[in-house]
């Protein structure tokens, strides 16, 4: 698919203040691209008034109920006083539908990228994801998916058995490591489905988490799933195994103020990683099409990324051998 096809494409300033001006919003015609991959965000002006957010879903991704489904939790968390940001409600709705694409508007806050840097940052970071975990166990998600350690190996089984981005040279060693990591994670989703499910972030890494002076706050709740708390934890944890644990000890003193930490969901921790390593590649490849992919992502066509890729994944088959269940 050609830049032109890509539906992305159809994105336009003049389009996106369309859409505005149909909700009887005045724009100041400033429309600024905001760091985004899987969906587009920007930075809109508005006449007398703060900018606010604009963000458009990615077309197919999820479907109407499970975009309101995101936008219904991030406001419940909200009204339970976690840091995060809500859509705004405009005309009487939080998401809107123009041109075959879903968009809703955030009121704009700024902040610094959080660094976990030591252990008070993660104790208060424990201390966060302990409420928002109390809030993701009230209720249940209707449509959005639960979390799956084995899907994501298979479908890149299928995806890469006749994709063009993997060489040749490596798609059949490639193929037949990730049947192997396959067998060897379905004991950790049984152990998985047996835990404690709750309504999760999803991507809780770093990156979605925000500080301004001394308030924390939580973004990007696009990929909220019904998952283990875990799934939530195990991205803060860096570096050596000496240090992970010493991590994972900061962020359960702060977790355990609101909550009980979930010290049986330690072991499904090399699971959860693997899933996101096939997750992560997959994701890049189902988006080639998208032109900000090749940009971003150029390296993901050569063999060294795709040799150091399979050696990583067979590390981790020998990493899951060693996890007793």
């Amino acid at each position: 698919m050609s830049e032109a096809q890509h539906p992305y494409a159809l994105l336009s300033q003049d389009r996106l203040i369309d859409w505005l001006e149909s909700l009887d919003i005045d724009t100041d015609y400033r429309i600024y691209p905001l760091n985004s991959y899987e969906n587009r965000v920007y930075r809109v002006g508005i006449e007398d008034s703060k900018p606010i957010v604009v963000k458009v879903y990615r077309p197919g991704r999820w479907h109407e109920a499970q975009i309101r489904e995101e936008l219904a939790y991030t406001q419940k968390l909200f009204d339970e006083d976690i840091s995060v940001v809500p859509a705004l409600e405009i005309k009487g709705n939080i998401l809107h539908e123009r041109d075959g694409f879903f968009f809703a508007c955030f009121p704009m806050r700024a902040g610094h990228a959080f660094e976990l840097d030591n252990p008070d940052k993660l104790y208060r970071i424990g201390q966060v994801l302990g409420r928002m975990h109390n809030c993701g166990q009230e209720g249940h998600f209707i449509t959005r998916p639960h979390l799956s350690l084995i899907d994501p190996i298979v479908q890149a089984q299928q995806f890469f058995a006749t994709s063009e981005l993997i060489p040749d040279s490596i798609r059949t060693n490639y193929l037949t490591t990730l049947a192997s990591l396959e067998v060897l994670v379905r004991p950790f989703q049984t152990v998985l489905e047996t835990t404690d499910l709750l309504k999760i972030h999803g991507d809780f890494h770093a990156g979605n988490i925000l500080t301004r002076d001394e308030d924390i706050l939580l973004v990007d709740f696009d990929d909220t799933v019904t998952g283990p708390a875990m799934q939530d934890i195990w991205k803060l944890l860096s570096g050596p195994e000496h240090d992970q644990q010493q991590q994972l000890n900061a962020l359960a003193e702060g977790y355990q103020q609101f909550r009980a930490f979930p010290h049986n969901e330690v072991r499904l921790i090399e699971a959860l990683r693997t899933t996101h390593m096939v997750r992560h590649t997959l994701w890049i490849a189902r988006r080639w099409s998208d032109p900000a992919f090749p940009f971003a992502f150029p390296w993901l066509g050569t063999g060294r990324y795709w040799g150091e890729h399979l050696l990583e994944l067979r590390e981790q088959w020998a990493d899951l051998q060693d996890i007793e269940l």
